[in-house]
């Protein structure tokens, strides 16, 4: 019997008019204090954290847990099609493995853990979550950015839908969203049931699980 592939959470936090970002992709604070320490400890149950390369460029993100050395940090992934991600970015830093995923016809390396080659136009996704499960690799929290979050939910790979919405209006036709980039044809959506929804602060957290066809 094939192994499983891993578990995937999509964790966000969007404005109550639905964005992640500013128009230009400047990072807003959107999470509560209570939020952001809900996330912290969130992390703290996953062996692997998944971003896109537009949070890494934009960002700058470690992903690692400060409380952690580098045998005990999550595994980092970066989907990186063209790889365009820096050489002295955060998440490469000696903190925590990472594993670079670029398209099979990017040649770009890196001073990492694993680089996987899947997909010719797009990233396969299918093929990725293989490797990864050959690599020991058994959940991953997925925390953006939206085109990465749009290509689970349109693989119909997301096991568990975590966003936070927060109290402020973004605005703006051109700001980031949750399922962000080019859309696609999914007859009447992807049906979600809401599982929980609390308080955090001033904003809400709504639990989902999707109800794929």
């Amino acid at each position: 019997m094939a192994n499983p592939r891993p578990f995937i959470h999509v964790n966000c936090a969007m404005s109550a008019d639905g964005k992640l970002a500013g128009d230009d992709r400047t990072q807003v604070r959107i999470s509560s204090d209570e939020d952001k320490s809900r996330v912290k400890g969130l992390r703290k149950h996953y062996d692997s954290i998944l971003v896109g390369v537009g949070t890494v460029i934009a960002d700058d993100p470690h992903l690692t847990l400060k409380d952690r050395d580098y045998d005990t940090n999550p595994i980092r992934i970066v989907l990186d099609p063209h790889g365009r991600t820096p050489d002295n970015a955060q998440v490469l830093n000696d903190r925590a493995p990472t594993v670079m995923v670029t398209l099979e016809g990017c040649t770009r390396t890196w001073d990492c853990d694993g680089i996987i080659r899947a997909g010719k136009v797009d990233i396969d996704l299918d093929k990725v979550m293989d490797e990864l499960v050959r690599m020991g690799v058994e959940n991953i929290l997925v925390e953006g950015g939206g085109k990465t979050i749009a290509s689970f939910f349109r693989a119909h790979l997301v096991d568990r839908y975590t966003v936070f919405v927060g109290g402020l209006v973004i605005g703006g036709c051109n700001a980031p969203t949750p399922c962000d980039g080019d859309g696609w044809v999914e007859p009447e959506g992807i049906k979600l049931q809401l599982d929980d929804c609390q308080m955090l602060g001033n904003g809400a957290l709504l639990s989902f699980k999707p109800l794929y066809e």
